[in-house]
């Protein structure tokens, strides 16, 4: 007859033994997944650069309503200028407002994305009131202008183009009533909105 502490100590001895994973075991299971991975990756590498191209496009967007938002409750104009050499676009107030603007922001684009900036057709290159006027401090891109009653300036880009590659853009229009920019959808295979 044996004891029950030598039975309980044979069980748990066996189960022990038992319910360990052998080194080829594990190697296999590795294996495996080295196979599934390399052939869902290429899938998945462009699931990610559409991803990168969205959140660039609502980030710049996110900024647009941020600017006109300012422009209203501060009661000055705001300029969102855009860098396309550089790759770079922010928000400050209108040069000769204030001076130095303490929230002013600058984001950089993200690493294979470019920025293109389409001025509006059929709208005068020439600023027509004190409101719309200032400087082009970015080279020859015309900034966005956000006027103090909620308005776009009409001397605004109509269009801005966030491209990745040659087949991804996303294009951010003036909406057709001129109080704000929205995300116009573009069949691209690799963007999800």
């Amino acid at each position: 007859m044996t004891s029950r502490t030598g039975s309980r100590t044979n069980r748990a001895e066996l189960a022990c033994s038992t319910a360990a994973f052998t080194l080829i075991e594990l190697v296999l299971v590795l294996a495996l997944l080295l196979i599934v991975l390399s052939v869902a990756f290429p899938s998945l590498q462009g699931f990610f650069r559409g991803r990168n191209l969205d959140s660039e496009a609502k980030r710049f967007l996110a900024l647009t309503r941020y600017g006109q938002s300012r422009a209203v409750s501060e009661g000055l104009p705001m300029e969102l200028w855009i860098d396309p050499e550089q790759g770079t676009y922010g928000l400050r107030t209108q040069t000769g407002y204030t001076e130095p603007d303490t929230n002013a922001r600058l984001y950089s684009l993200d690493q294979g994305l470019k920025l293109e900036v389409v001025p509006a057709p059929n709208r005068p290159l020439l600023q027509s009131n004190l409101w719309t006027q200032g400087a082009r401090t970015i080279g020859s891109t015309p900034p966005i202008r956000f006027l103090p009653d909620g308005f776009i300036s009409e001397t605004s880009p109509a269009q801005i183009v966030l491209r990745q590659d040659m087949d991804d853009e996303i294009r951010i229009t003036e909406s057709t009533n001129h109080l704000q920019y929205e995300i116009q959808s573009v069949n691209s295979p690799n963007v999800t909105r």
